[in-house]
């Protein structure tokens, strides 16, 4: 008999585990890098947009997004996105000052999703004003 009560309890506690388990958001990028290719030095600020889509079922939200350098600026929605919905990062590069050649910056995301920390890269090739 108690043999019997141990293995309902356990079947019992896996259950309610299981059906305890918590929603959670998830994303997935479109692209996580984007190249703006060969571009002036008197045209120096380039924009890309990064889109993605909550594949989880909680909504996700972006907590922060910082740049490997003051010369990109990341923007994004402060608005949770719902499960199914997309989203996107906008990112700024403005090469003013900057010297030309190639160049490859990082964004880190930090997230509600399952993987907390998400990078995206932005690159090109600045040439020098003529």
């Amino acid at each position: 008999m108690k043999r019997i009560c141990c293995v309902i309890l356990f079947a019992l506690l896996t259950v309610a585990q299981m059906s305890a388990q918590e929603a959670q958001a998830d994303i997935k990028f479109d692209k996580t890098v984007h190249n703006f290719g060969k571009f002036s030095e008197n045209s120096p600020v380039q924009t890309a947009i990064f889109t993605f889509t909550n594949t989880g079922t909680a909504p996700l939200i972006i907590n922060n997004a910082v740049a490997s350098c003051g010369c990109t600026v990341p923007s994004y929605s402060k608005a949770p996105i719902k499960p199914g919905e997309k989203g996107t990062v906008k990112v700024t590069y403005n090469g003013k000052g900057k010297f030309p050649g190639h160049f490859k910056k990082t964004i880190t995301l930090r997230t509600n999703a399952k993987m907390d920390m998400y990078r995206l890269y932005v690159e090109g090739d600045m040439e020098e004003a003529k």
